[in-house]
């Protein structure tokens, strides 16, 4: 039965499409947005294998392409900017979270929802709803919107931050820390900080990192306001296996040829995560979202977004 599934999927020429482009994406010449748009249009064309679970296969590549960019990262660079970056990482999510707890009151809205949108936009997306969901008993309708609007958002990132990065003039390293506070997913973080430039893409990852690490307190007291479940906090595996490459490449140095190669390998399977997301993205996703969610998405993002340029601004 297994073989017989296998044929009728190398017969499928969706399959074969979708193969073909996320190889394809592995070259320089298909940029992050370009990946991304590719996904996208496969998906409203209604050209995505059915049988293909894009969100297992989006999880595992992006954690493993994290834990190659580590290879990357030198220690002493990666302990400086964590440094430097941590009051404007904890002050952030702290707005974030009031923010969004007083905007869904006034907006006469969901509050867990409100609550979910607030930890996606305020930690790194997706993760950090996925996280906090069971923690404050959410139900999977909260949940789902709370991604889609989330979702939508970092897809637009990615096109946007660049291009307001270059025309505001920002540093290597400002581009790199304020993409790691203003956009919600590592992945497009990444994404938006590797096409700026490879000071901004060190200095994005390991804020975004570090930022990531937030999600086991946040959670915590989540759980304990809501009265949800502590029992299933946990620090995300790739986040430790990140550590570790960091460790390796500090530690063993005369490999150092390998983990260029790693850290390069790492920085393409990164796009190709990016066709998969956008091969994610439909219609319906961004229909189910609604006004008032999306409303509360948008604003906290414009907040987040605004505010931590200005502090780094001024910073600098």
């Amino acid at each position: 039965m297994d073989n017989m599934s296998n044929f009728s999927v190398s017969k499928d020429p969706r399959f074969w499409l979708f193969t073909g482009l996320g190889i394809l994406c592995l070259f320089h010449f298909i940029s992050s947005p370009v990946a991304l748009i590719l996904g996208f249009t496969l998906a409203s064309l209604g050209l995505i294998p059915a049988n293909i679970d894009l969100g297992s296969l989006t999880k595992k590549l992006l954690s493993w392409s994290i834990v190659g960019l580590g290879f990357g990262i030198h220690l002493d660079q990666a302990i400086e900017v964590s440094k430097q970056s941590l009051p404007l990482v904890v002050g952030s999510i702290v707005f974030t979270l009031l923010l969004a707890v007083v905007l869904t009151r006034m907006m006469k809205l969901d509050l867990k929802t409100g609550y979910l949108i607030g930890a996606g936009t305020s930690i790194c997306g997706g993760s950090a709803i996925a996280a906090v969901s069971p923690a404050i008993n959410a139900k999977s309708d909260q949940m789902a919107v709370a991604l889609a609007c989330v979702f939508v958002l970092n897809s637009i990132a990615l096109f946007i931050f660049p291009v307001l990065g270059h025309s505001l003039d920002l540093s290597q390293h400002d581009f790199g820390l304020w993409s790691a506070i203003a956009i919600h997913d590592t992945s497009s973080v990444v994404g938006a900080a590797s096409s700026y430039g490879d000071e901004a893409l060190l200095v994005a990852t390991t804020t975004k990192l570090a930022r990531a690490l937030w999600i086991v307190p946040v959670a915590l007291i989540s759980a304990l306001a809501f009265g949800g479940n502590k029992k299933s906090l946990s620090v995300p595996a790739f986040i430790i296996y990140y550590c570790v490459a960091i460790g390796i490449a500090y530690l063993l140095p005369q490999f150092e040829n390998v983990y260029e190669v790693l850290f390069a390998v790492s920085k393409r399977t990164l796009v190709v995560c990016l066709f998969l997301i956008g091969a994610g993205i439909t219609i319906k996703k961004m229909r189910a979202a609604g006004h008032k969610p999306m409303l509360l998405a948008i604003t906290l993002w414009l907040a987040i977004g605004t505010s931590s340029l200005a502090y780094i601004k001024l910073l600098g």
